[in-house]
Protein backbone atom coordinates (compact mmCIF):
# COMPACT_ATOMS: atom_id res chain seq x y z
CA UNK A 1 0.00 0.00 0.00
CA UNK A 2 2.79 2.51 0.61
CA UNK A 3 4.53 1.66 -2.37
CA UNK A 4 1.44 2.05 -4.19
CA UNK A 5 0.67 5.27 -2.53
CA UNK A 6 3.97 7.00 -3.69
CA UNK A 7 3.64 5.93 -7.04
CA UNK A 8 0.15 7.46 -7.40
CA UNK A 9 0.93 10.41 -5.67
CA UNK A 10 2.73 11.95 -7.92
CA UNK A 11 0.59 11.42 -10.76
CA UNK A 12 -2.57 12.88 -9.11
CA UNK A 13 -0.84 15.95 -8.52
CA UNK A 14 0.20 16.27 -11.94
CA UNK A 15 -3.60 15.71 -12.74
CA UNK A 16 -4.89 18.29 -10.47
CA UNK A 17 -1.99 20.58 -11.78
CA UNK A 18 -3.55 19.71 -15.28
CA UNK A 19 -7.02 20.52 -14.16
CA UNK A 20 -7.31 23.98 -14.70
CA UNK A 21 -5.69 23.52 -18.42
CA UNK A 22 -8.15 21.13 -19.03
CA UNK A 23 -11.37 23.42 -17.82
CA UNK A 24 -9.82 26.10 -20.43
CA UNK A 25 -10.56 24.37 -23.13
CA UNK A 26 -13.70 23.48 -22.29
CA UNK A 27 -15.45 27.43 -23.03
CA UNK A 28 -13.60 30.22 -23.90
CA UNK A 29 -15.65 33.22 -22.88
CA UNK A 30 -16.24 36.50 -24.93
CA UNK A 31 -13.31 38.92 -23.54
CA UNK A 32 -13.56 42.97 -24.24
CA UNK A 33 -12.31 45.84 -22.48
CA UNK A 34 -13.83 49.02 -20.52
CA UNK A 35 -12.59 52.07 -22.12
CA UNK A 36 -14.30 55.66 -21.70
CA UNK A 37 -12.54 57.27 -24.32
CA UNK A 38 -13.31 57.15 -27.94
CA UNK A 39 -10.32 57.41 -29.21
CA UNK A 40 -10.62 53.41 -28.80
CA UNK A 41 -12.29 52.43 -31.70
CA UNK A 42 -9.88 53.87 -34.17
CA UNK A 43 -6.80 52.72 -32.12
CA UNK A 44 -4.87 49.92 -34.40
CA UNK A 45 -4.26 47.98 -31.99
CA UNK A 46 -7.47 47.67 -30.86
CA UNK A 47 -8.77 46.93 -34.07
CA UNK A 48 -6.54 44.07 -34.80
CA UNK A 49 -7.36 42.16 -31.82
CA UNK A 50 -10.95 41.91 -32.80
CA UNK A 51 -12.62 42.19 -29.48
CA UNK A 52 -15.67 44.36 -30.04
CA UNK A 53 -17.31 44.31 -26.60
CA UNK A 54 -16.38 47.32 -25.14
CA UNK A 55 -18.09 48.86 -21.55
CA UNK A 56 -18.55 52.22 -21.00
CA UNK A 57 -19.91 54.05 -17.39
CA UNK A 58 -22.31 56.46 -16.75
CA UNK A 59 -23.76 58.44 -14.24
CA UNK A 60 -27.62 57.64 -13.96
CA UNK A 61 -28.46 60.74 -14.26
CA UNK A 62 -26.28 61.26 -17.00
CA UNK A 63 -28.89 62.54 -19.51
CA UNK A 64 -29.99 65.52 -17.26
CA UNK A 65 -26.49 67.51 -18.30
CA UNK A 66 -25.84 68.32 -21.55
CA UNK A 67 -21.92 68.09 -21.51
CA UNK A 68 -22.59 64.26 -20.80
CA UNK A 69 -24.67 63.64 -22.72
CA UNK A 70 -22.14 65.04 -25.62
CA UNK A 71 -19.65 62.74 -24.35
CA UNK A 72 -21.85 59.31 -24.25
CA UNK A 73 -23.32 60.67 -27.85
CA UNK A 74 -19.61 60.87 -29.20
CA UNK A 75 -18.49 57.83 -27.77
CA UNK A 76 -22.19 55.96 -28.83
CA UNK A 77 -21.30 57.40 -32.44
CA UNK A 78 -17.61 55.75 -32.60
CA UNK A 79 -18.84 52.52 -30.99
CA UNK A 80 -21.13 52.24 -33.57
CA UNK A 81 -18.95 53.17 -36.43
CA UNK A 82 -16.30 51.05 -35.37
CA UNK A 83 -19.12 48.07 -34.90
CA UNK A 84 -18.64 47.94 -31.31
CA UNK A 85 -21.18 46.33 -28.52
CA UNK A 86 -21.44 48.25 -25.71
CA UNK A 87 -22.05 47.33 -22.29
CA UNK A 88 -23.27 50.06 -20.58
CA UNK A 89 -22.80 50.41 -16.55
CA UNK A 90 -24.63 53.15 -14.55
CA UNK A 91 -23.05 54.27 -11.71
CA UNK A 92 -23.21 57.15 -9.17
CA UNK A 93 -24.12 60.96 -10.24
CA UNK A 94 -20.83 62.92 -11.72
CA UNK A 95 -22.20 66.36 -10.68
CA UNK A 96 -20.04 66.81 -7.59
CA UNK A 97 -23.56 67.82 -5.50
CA UNK A 98 -24.96 64.58 -6.03
CA UNK A 99 -22.62 62.03 -6.16
CA UNK A 100 -24.20 60.64 -2.71
CA UNK A 101 -27.67 60.82 -4.06
CA UNK A 102 -29.58 57.76 -4.63
CA UNK A 103 -32.62 58.25 -6.76
CA UNK A 104 -36.40 56.82 -5.79
CA UNK A 105 -36.94 53.78 -8.02
CA UNK A 106 -39.38 55.04 -10.02
CA UNK A 107 -36.32 58.35 -10.65
CA UNK A 108 -34.14 55.70 -11.85
CA UNK A 109 -36.43 54.16 -13.97
CA UNK A 110 -37.32 56.78 -15.66
CA UNK A 111 -33.53 57.66 -16.89
CA UNK A 112 -33.12 54.16 -17.92
CA UNK A 113 -35.72 54.55 -20.39
CA UNK A 114 -34.61 57.78 -21.32
CA UNK A 115 -31.30 56.22 -22.28
CA UNK A 116 -32.78 53.35 -23.78
CA UNK A 117 -34.70 55.64 -26.05
CA UNK A 118 -31.61 57.91 -26.94
CA UNK A 119 -29.42 54.47 -27.62
CA UNK A 120 -32.03 51.82 -28.69
CA UNK A 121 -29.52 49.89 -30.22
CA UNK A 122 -27.63 49.30 -27.04
CA UNK A 123 -29.02 45.80 -25.18
CA UNK A 124 -26.54 45.27 -22.57
CA UNK A 125 -26.71 46.89 -19.21
CA UNK A 126 -24.97 46.92 -16.18
CA UNK A 127 -27.67 48.08 -12.78
CA UNK A 128 -25.57 49.59 -10.80
CA UNK A 129 -21.27 49.68 -11.44
CA UNK A 130 -18.99 48.39 -7.83
CA UNK A 131 -22.24 48.35 -6.17
CA UNK A 132 -20.94 47.22 -2.66
CA UNK A 133 -18.08 49.90 -2.76
CA UNK A 134 -18.27 52.65 -0.65
CA UNK A 135 -17.66 54.93 -3.18
CA UNK A 136 -20.48 54.05 -3.89
CA UNK A 137 -23.80 55.63 -2.02
CA UNK A 138 -25.21 51.80 -2.86
CA UNK A 139 -22.49 50.33 -0.65
CA UNK A 140 -24.74 49.55 2.10
CA UNK A 141 -27.92 49.47 0.52
CA UNK A 142 -28.39 46.06 -1.66
CA UNK A 143 -32.08 46.34 -0.64
CA UNK A 144 -32.23 49.50 -2.75
CA UNK A 145 -30.10 48.12 -5.77
CA UNK A 146 -32.61 45.23 -6.10
CA UNK A 147 -35.50 47.73 -6.29
CA UNK A 148 -32.96 49.43 -9.35
CA UNK A 149 -32.95 45.94 -10.95
CA UNK A 150 -36.48 45.01 -11.00
CA UNK A 151 -37.21 48.61 -12.15
CA UNK A 152 -34.31 47.56 -15.25
CA UNK A 153 -35.72 44.32 -15.91
CA UNK A 154 -39.71 45.28 -16.14
CA UNK A 155 -38.42 48.07 -18.03
CA UNK A 156 -36.03 45.87 -20.81
CA UNK A 157 -37.21 41.72 -21.28
CA UNK A 158 -34.82 42.43 -24.68
CA UNK A 159 -32.23 43.67 -22.87
CA UNK A 160 -29.10 41.39 -20.87
CA UNK A 161 -28.76 43.24 -17.60
CA UNK A 162 -26.04 42.46 -15.00
CA UNK A 163 -27.97 42.48 -12.06
CA UNK A 164 -25.77 43.10 -9.49
CA UNK A 165 -22.04 44.20 -9.82
CA UNK A 166 -19.93 43.81 -7.02
CA UNK A 167 -16.15 43.63 -5.63
CA UNK A 168 -14.28 40.62 -4.45
CA UNK A 169 -14.26 41.92 -0.83
CA UNK A 170 -14.93 40.78 2.10
CA UNK A 171 -18.84 41.67 2.18
CA UNK A 172 -19.67 40.32 -0.67
CA UNK A 173 -21.17 37.24 0.00
CA UNK A 174 -23.53 38.86 2.15
CA UNK A 175 -24.34 41.47 0.25
CA UNK A 176 -25.35 39.08 -2.64
CA UNK A 177 -27.07 37.12 -0.35
CA UNK A 178 -29.31 40.04 0.73
CA UNK A 179 -29.84 41.39 -2.93
CA UNK A 180 -30.71 38.15 -4.10
CA UNK A 181 -33.21 38.32 -1.00
CA UNK A 182 -34.75 41.42 -1.98
CA UNK A 183 -35.14 41.01 -5.46
CA UNK A 184 -38.46 40.22 -7.27
CA UNK A 185 -37.25 38.75 -10.62
CA UNK A 186 -34.67 36.06 -10.52
CA UNK A 187 -31.64 37.67 -12.03
CA UNK A 188 -29.44 35.59 -14.93
CA UNK A 189 -26.31 37.35 -15.02
CA UNK A 190 -23.90 38.54 -12.34
CA UNK A 191 -21.00 40.92 -12.69
CA UNK A 192 -17.69 40.63 -11.01
CA UNK A 193 -14.74 42.85 -10.48
CA UNK A 194 -12.02 40.43 -9.39
CA UNK A 195 -8.88 42.67 -9.22
CA UNK A 196 -8.00 40.95 -5.92
CA UNK A 197 -7.90 37.49 -6.96
CA UNK A 198 -6.19 38.65 -10.42
CA UNK A 199 -3.60 40.85 -8.55
CA UNK A 200 -2.98 38.54 -5.14
CA UNK A 201 -3.21 35.33 -7.75
CA UNK A 202 -5.71 33.88 -6.06
CA UNK A 203 -9.10 31.98 -7.36
CA UNK A 204 -11.23 32.65 -3.44
CA UNK A 205 -13.45 35.75 -4.25
CA UNK A 206 -14.43 34.47 -7.80
CA UNK A 207 -15.05 31.23 -6.23
CA UNK A 208 -17.42 33.07 -3.74
CA UNK A 209 -19.75 34.22 -5.98
CA UNK A 210 -19.94 31.16 -7.63
CA UNK A 211 -21.03 29.44 -4.75
CA UNK A 212 -23.57 32.25 -3.74
CA UNK A 213 -25.46 33.07 -7.00
CA UNK A 214 -26.50 31.05 -10.26
CA UNK A 215 -26.38 31.91 -13.71
CA UNK A 216 -23.82 33.73 -15.80
CA UNK A 217 -21.02 35.64 -14.27
CA UNK A 218 -19.60 38.39 -16.28
CA UNK A 219 -15.98 39.61 -15.11
CA UNK A 220 -17.02 43.07 -16.11
CA UNK A 221 -13.96 44.84 -14.93
CA UNK A 222 -10.66 43.07 -14.33
CA UNK A 223 -6.98 43.32 -15.55
CA UNK A 224 -3.01 43.62 -13.89
CA UNK A 225 -2.17 46.89 -12.10
CA UNK A 226 0.52 48.59 -13.70
CA UNK A 227 0.08 52.01 -11.02
CA UNK A 228 -1.55 53.70 -9.21
CA UNK A 229 -1.61 56.82 -6.69
CA UNK A 230 -4.05 56.73 -3.29
CA UNK A 231 -4.47 55.01 -0.19
CA UNK A 232 -5.99 51.62 -0.34
CA UNK A 233 -6.18 48.50 2.00
CA UNK A 234 -5.38 46.13 -0.59
CA UNK A 235 -1.58 45.86 -1.24
CA UNK A 236 -0.09 44.75 -4.06
CA UNK A 237 2.71 44.74 -6.21
CA UNK A 238 2.29 47.05 -9.44
CA UNK A 239 4.20 47.42 -12.64
CA UNK A 240 3.99 46.25 -15.88
CA UNK A 241 5.39 42.72 -15.33
CA UNK A 242 3.49 42.31 -12.52
CA UNK A 243 0.23 43.40 -14.99
CA UNK A 244 1.59 41.06 -17.06
CA UNK A 245 1.35 38.11 -14.82
CA UNK A 246 -1.86 39.28 -13.02
CA UNK A 247 -3.90 38.81 -16.92
CA UNK A 248 -1.80 35.63 -17.61
CA UNK A 249 -3.53 34.49 -14.19
CA UNK A 250 -6.80 35.32 -14.81
CA UNK A 251 -6.66 33.35 -18.14
CA UNK A 252 -5.26 30.67 -17.14
CA UNK A 253 -6.36 29.77 -13.88
CA UNK A 254 -9.70 31.93 -12.76
CA UNK A 255 -11.31 32.14 -16.29
CA UNK A 256 -11.34 28.27 -16.20
CA UNK A 257 -12.79 27.85 -12.90
CA UNK A 258 -16.43 27.62 -14.41
CA UNK A 259 -18.20 27.63 -17.73
CA UNK A 260 -20.71 30.24 -16.20
CA UNK A 261 -18.18 32.53 -16.63
CA UNK A 262 -18.92 33.83 -20.00
CA UNK A 263 -17.44 37.25 -20.43
CA UNK A 264 -13.95 39.03 -19.81
CA UNK A 265 -14.15 43.32 -19.73
CA UNK A 266 -10.46 43.76 -19.18
CA UNK A 267 -10.16 47.42 -17.41
CA UNK A 268 -8.78 49.44 -19.48
CA UNK A 269 -6.71 49.91 -23.14
CA UNK A 270 -5.18 52.39 -22.36
CA UNK A 271 -2.82 54.78 -19.86
CA UNK A 272 -5.38 57.35 -19.27
CA UNK A 273 -3.08 60.05 -18.58
CA UNK A 274 -0.61 61.40 -16.38
CA UNK A 275 -3.93 62.95 -13.84
CA UNK A 276 -4.99 58.92 -13.75
CA UNK A 277 -4.66 57.72 -9.93
CA UNK A 278 -5.32 54.29 -12.06
CA UNK A 279 -3.50 52.72 -14.23
CA UNK A 280 -4.27 49.19 -15.72
CA UNK A 281 -4.28 49.56 -19.51
CA UNK A 282 -2.54 46.98 -21.89
CA UNK A 283 -0.87 50.22 -23.77
CA UNK A 284 1.60 52.35 -22.46
CA UNK A 285 1.00 56.84 -22.59
CA UNK A 286 2.65 56.37 -26.09
CA UNK A 287 0.14 53.60 -27.43
CA UNK A 288 2.47 50.88 -26.98
CA UNK A 289 1.56 47.52 -26.27
CA UNK A 290 2.61 46.30 -22.85
CA UNK A 291 3.38 43.03 -21.78
CA UNK A 292 -0.43 42.10 -21.25
CA UNK A 293 -1.28 42.90 -24.31
CA UNK A 294 0.59 39.81 -25.49
CA UNK A 295 -0.99 37.80 -22.69
CA UNK A 296 -4.30 38.88 -24.43
CA UNK A 297 -3.10 37.89 -27.99
CA UNK A 298 -2.00 34.58 -26.42
CA UNK A 299 -5.01 34.14 -24.96
CA UNK A 300 -7.18 34.90 -28.27
CA UNK A 301 -4.41 32.49 -30.18
CA UNK A 302 -4.90 29.49 -27.90
CA UNK A 303 -8.92 30.31 -28.00
CA UNK A 304 -8.96 30.03 -32.09
CA UNK A 305 -7.05 27.05 -32.14
CA UNK A 306 -9.12 25.10 -29.63
CA UNK A 307 -12.24 26.48 -32.11
CA UNK A 308 -10.81 24.64 -35.23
Amino acid sequence: MRRLLILVAPIAAALWAAAPARAAQAHWPIVGFGEQRPAVFTNSHWQGLGLPHTRLVVGWDALRYRWQTREIDHWMDAARQAGAIPLVAFSRSRAHWRTKLLPRARQYRRHFLRFRKRYPWVKDFVVWNEANHCSQPLCHRPRKAARYFDEMRRSCWSCRIVAADVLDTSDMRAWLREFKHHAKYTPRIWGLHNYLDANYFRTSGTRTMLETVKGEIWFTETGGLVHRTGASPHRFRDSPSHAARAVRYLFRRIVPLSPRIKRVYLYHFQNQGPEANWDSGVLDPNGRPRPAFDEVTRYLARAERARQ
